[in-house]
């Protein structure tokens, strides 16, 4: 597998007192459906796996995931693991619009890239953390190579494939929006759009203006033609590791995952307006799995001045911890056997 691009950046972000700037290396590899770009942080660290992240559609790793590695109480879990950022062909800062014709690939295809990457960086198991598209390719790799994903944490997944009702829909609304709209309909809430907030703002022109425009529209006709998984919890098809599952208390696709759970307050895109929150989740996540047992409590944690209750019984049943916040409650799984799903409320 031949590299065809490597080079050194400096992550954009205010730095905490005492920081120094986090180097970063940017590669792309050939894969059996095109070129892939990914961009690596940190160094690897002996027997633990590294954090790999997919993007959701209309973003980029860094759109899509900067707020969250950012937040200053991440900086514990990112210095402990190597994280490796993939960005979905032709979504990469200064990609080129792909030629008329162009035959994206699927979704399963683009899952079927993660291979070569961890080939390519010599990596044995990841942690995988996707939103939206990117939720269900990591899924779909999961199901195909459970052996090198140690856990995931599924952001808005729609696991299903969109039936005639859905399909139906979605060309009426092709006849009346743009692509960046539709686009935006994905990601929010129709709430959240039409408050416009500040936060709307930004993303809408940020895919409005997009440069890549077409290249997008490529990966959304991919996410509408993706395959249903066939999720059976406790049944054959089901996944193999530990699995964090997230969804935004107005995300449009709330139906789809609200069964598992929900972050209140957090819009359609939790990863970007409850960092916080999905940071002290994710650190409870990690340690369920083994990793970073001595961690420091999360600033939200400390921030606390409710005491907190929890029951947990040695057969697996749920913990769960309760404030007096009108706004959030926080949970966790106890550790069990792989393949059990971590559901909290938050």
């Amino acid at each position: 597998m031949a590299e065809l691009q490597e080079v050194q950046i400096t992550e954009e972000k205010p730095l905490l007192p005492g920081q120094t700037p986090e180097a970063a290396k940017t590669h792309s590899v050939e894969t059996p459906y095109g070129s892939v770009t990914f961009t690596v942080y940190g160094t690897p660290k002996p027997k633990r796996p590294a954090i790999l992240t997919y993007h959701d559609v209309g973003l980029n790793y860094k759109s899509c995931f900067q707020p969250l590695f950012q937040f200053g109480d991440m900086q514990e879990i990112i210095q402990n693991f190597v994280r490796v950022h993939v960005d979905a062909p032709g979504m990469e800062e200064g990609a080129p619009v792909f030629p008329l014709g162009y035959q994206y690939p699927s979704l399963d295809q683009l899952a079927d890239m993660i291979p070569c990457i961890l080939q390519y960086l010599n990596f044995s198991t990841v942690i995988g953390v996707g939103v939206g598209a990117g939720a269900y390719i990591l899924s779909r790799y999961a199901l195909n190579h459970p052996d090198t994903v140690e856990g995931l944490v599924l952001i808005n997944i729609d696991p299903n494939a969109k039936g005639w009702m859905d399909w139906a829909a979605h060309k009426l609304t092709g006849l009346t929006s743009s692509v960046s709209e539709m686009i935006l309909g994905h990601l929010f809430s129709q709430e959240e759009l039409s408050r416009n907030s500040e936060l709307i703002q930004k993303y809408r022109n940020i895919i409005t203006h997009a440069p890549n425009l077409e290249n997008i529209e490529l990966y959304w006709n991919s996410y509408n033609n993706r395959r249903d998984l066939n999720f059976e919890r406790g049944g054959d098809i089901t996944l193999k590791c530990p699995v964090m599952l997230v969804v935004g208390d107005q995300a449009p696709h709330e139906d789809a995952v609200t069964s598992f759970l929900k972050m209140a307050d957090s819009g359609g895109q939790p990863q970007l307006t409850q960092p916080g929150k999905l940071t002290e989740a994710f650190k409870y996540f990690l340690q369920g799995m083994g990793y970073m047992a001595s961690s420091c409590m999360t600033r939200l944690s400390r921030s606390r001045t409710a005491s907190l209750t929890s029951a947990a019984s040695i057969d697996g049943n749920r913990s769960r911890s309760r404030t007096l916040s009108q706004s959030s409650e926080s949970g966790t799984l106890p550790s069990g056997p792989p393949g059990h799903t971590m559901e909290v409320s938050c």
